[in-house]
């Protein structure tokens, strides 16, 4: 566990190798994936990280992980004495956005069987290294019925 609901975000982390999940837990213990982050990816619950707060989040590696990890303290620094990784990081950030956008969108608009479709299309890297429990759960329904959308001809 690289991050607990509940606890205070104080880190941004990038994948070297292995993969996260990003999920949120009702009080109810209903999961709820927020994201999956593989090589190369950056993780953090960005507002409890940004505002200094608790997390709402948890974080989990699903596999053997390691993972570079950037304190918040170091994160303002390096933005202020290196111009190109505040571009960057903008960039990264600007990316994200209009990633959940589209994801928002989509999840009003297509069908279970098309986000599925969708998911594995656009992150076949992931959907072949997670279970069908936490795809359900980043796709927002049950795990039968996405093995009944997955058996549809």
């Amino acid at each position: 566990m690289l991050l607990h609901q509940d606890s205070f975000c104080d880190a941004i982390y990038f994948v070297n190798e292995g993969i996260l999940r990003a999920y949120f837990l009702t009080p109810e213990g209903k999961e709820t994936t927020i994201m999956f982050a593989i090589k190369d990816w950056w993780v953090t619950d960005m507002y409890a990280f940004i505002n200094v707060d608790k997390s709402a989040l948890t974080i989990e590696a699903l596999e053997p992980t390691t993972v570079l990890t950037l304190t918040r303290t170091n994160f303002d620094r390096f933005l202020t004495q290196i111009p190109k990784f505040e571009r960057f990081f903008r960039i990264l950030l600007q990316n994200a956005y209009i990633r959940e956008q589209q994801r928002g969108l989509e999840n009003l608009s297509l069908t279970a069987r098309d986000k599925y479709l969708l998911f594995i299309k656009k992150y076949p890297a992931i959907a072949e290294r997670v279970n069908q429990k936490q795809i359900a759960s980043y796709l927002g329904i049950t795990p039968e019925f996405l093995s009944m959308v997955k058996n549809e001809k």
